[in-house]
């Protein structure tokens, strides 16, 4: 992802360290109220970093949409124009293939044949 970052813009992975170095810090509860302060805000802006280079990286992503009889994946662009990434955050995924279930031998036994 670092081709997304302007020259002298952190990567993906340098904002997301110091945005847990943010977090362990004001847990701790160790900093005065303007240190605390001025951590949190560093925080916040760090937060919005990573939200902007997801964002870009989510624009890339061809969504995948079905299997043709072949076995070729079908694809079709991602749609720029849905909501945000945090606003979408664990909605965008797709059921499961419909897939028979498993057969069981009965004769096998199972996680669930444990004795307590």
């Amino acid at each position: 992802m670092t081709d997304e970052n302007k020259p002298g813009e952190p990567t993906f992975e340098h904002s997301l360290a110091e945005l847990e170095a943010v977090v362990h810090d004001l847990e701790e509860g160790q900093l005065g109220l303007a240190e605390a302060l001025a951590c949190y805000e560093a925080g916040v802006k760090h937060l919005k970093h990573c939200y902007q280079l997801l964002e870009a990286a989510e624009r890339k992503i061809e969504l995948l949409t079905g299997v043709s009889d072949d076995g070729t994946p079908c694809t079709e662009p991602f749609d720029e124009a849905s909501e945000p990434l945090a606003e979408s955050a664990g909605r965008r995924r797709r059921p499961k293939s419909a897939r028979p279930p498993a057969q069981v031998d009965p004769a096998e036994p199972t996680d669930r044949d444990v004795d307590a």
